[in-house]
């Protein structure tokens, strides 16, 4: 028996089929570019069969290895922590300048790094964000159709089902899996037609409101923020600017848009934990002033939260705002999946750092300058 014969292998086709043709909605003559866990070897491969049914031109995998990582964590010296591989963050910036797809699969164990030294993840989270920029950039523009799915891996099935087997709690969380991204249905791809649909008239309804703020109140929160002059609510299926339309996570739940940078003023503390490279943050509680972040608190990994925040000035104003009614399928299920994927679609959240450029009515092709006008925020992190 295969590490993973557990897991149906009809829906992993199934999810594979709706990344290719629903999620980053591949071209013909595109190439595409998939990052993974090497655990979802299973996914990858049948995702290469359907891109290449799909007419790809080329399919590039980049695997990591969660024991690969924490090798660094014991044995590399002290520099290695300042470092970062920026020749492949360059290289991730000329395929997508060359409209290269982005697909990426999530399902690492969300607390890989939780017992190693704060200051080395701190910095090496710092090295990496600075290093990713020239594809994080892209993919914030939306220069390209990218898209995120997930990965039942075994030490995050783990860390969700500690009372299970391990074939046991990977197998429950596949299903969970499977049924947020709607493909235990006959027609994934139908299904999620009719989603995107009902994605779009909330935005659109949103968006002919065309309010100033939000205002967020409940346990421990209240807090109103502005929303950006122009902006624009989107869900669901959006058009990258190549004219790709295409479905950025898998599962969504979620309309958003650009808060005002300056503009978010209160308290807030989050429901849910941050799951943040392979931290696990809890009970995290912000204060803002003028939409900066002025004292920040958490029960667990509150170090690591805060060299985050100290990332670059915008680490401590917000990009992103986003609704999810309580009606979500993922809401529903009662179920903490310490993954963000999954966890930001349980519930309405903010993102820290870079906004998203799209987001703006009118020019999709707005400057630094025309966005920081109406209040987009600027950084190199986005974390919800």
């Amino acid at each position: 028996m295969s590490p993973n014969d557990h897991i149906d292998p009809a829906k992993i086709d199934k999810l594979a089929h709706l990344a290719i043709r629903t999620g980053v909605a591949l071209q013909t003559g595109q190439n595409l570019l998939i990052t993974a866990p090497i655990e979802a070897l299973p996914l990858v491969r049948r995702l290469a069969v359907h891109a290449y049914e799909a007419g790809a031109g080329l399919v590039t995998p980049l695997f990591s290895d969660p024991e690969i990582t924490l090798s660094r964590y014991q044995y590399a010296n002290d520099t290695s922590f300042d470092t970062a591989a920026g020749w492949l963050y360059d290289g991730m910036g000329e395929a997508f300048d060359a409209n290269t797809a982005r697909l990426a699969i999530v399902g690492d164990d969300p607390m890989l790094l939780s017992e190693e030294d704060p200051n080395k993840v701190g910095r090496a989270n710092k090295a990496n964000s600075i290093a990713y920029k020239p594809a994080r950039e892209r993919i914030t523009r939306f220069d390209v159709n990218w898209n995120i799915i997930a990965w039942p891996g075994t030490a995050w099935a783990k860390r969700m089902f500690p009372d299970l087997l391990i074939d046991e709690a990977q197998s429950r969380l596949a299903s969970a899996i499977f049924a947020a991204s709607r493909v235990d249905h006959s027609d994934p791809v139908g299904e999620w037609k009719a989603h995107n649909a009902a994605l779009r008239s909330r935005s659109d309804w949103l968006n002919g409101q065309d309010f100033h703020a939000l205002h967020f109140v409940g346990p421990n929160t209240d807090l109103t923020v502005g929303l950006a002059d122009g902006h624009e609510w989107m869900g669901g299926a959006s058009k990258a600017k190549n004219g790709v339309t295409c479905n950025p996570n898998i599962p969504s739940e979620e309309v958003f848009t650009t808060p005002h940078a300056y503009e978010v003023q209160g308290h807030v503390r989050s429901t849910k934990p941050l799951s943040h490279q392979g931290s696990l943050i809890e009970d995290i509680e912000v204060r803002f002033q003028d939409g900066h972040i002025f004292e920040a608190r958490a029960s667990r990994g509150e170090e690591v939260l805060t060299k985050v925040l100290d990332s670059d000035e915008g680490a401590r104003r917000l990009g992103e705002v986003a609704l999810v009614p309580h009606s979500s399928p993922i809401s529903q299920t009662g179920l903490l999946f310490y993954n963000t994927l999954f966890d930001e679609n349980a519930a309405c959240h903010i993102a820290l750092g870079q906004c998203y450029s799209k987001c703006f009515r009118g020019d999709s092709d707005l400057s630094k300058d025309e966005i920081a006008s109406r209040g987009g925020n600027s950084s190199m992190i986005h974390i919800d």
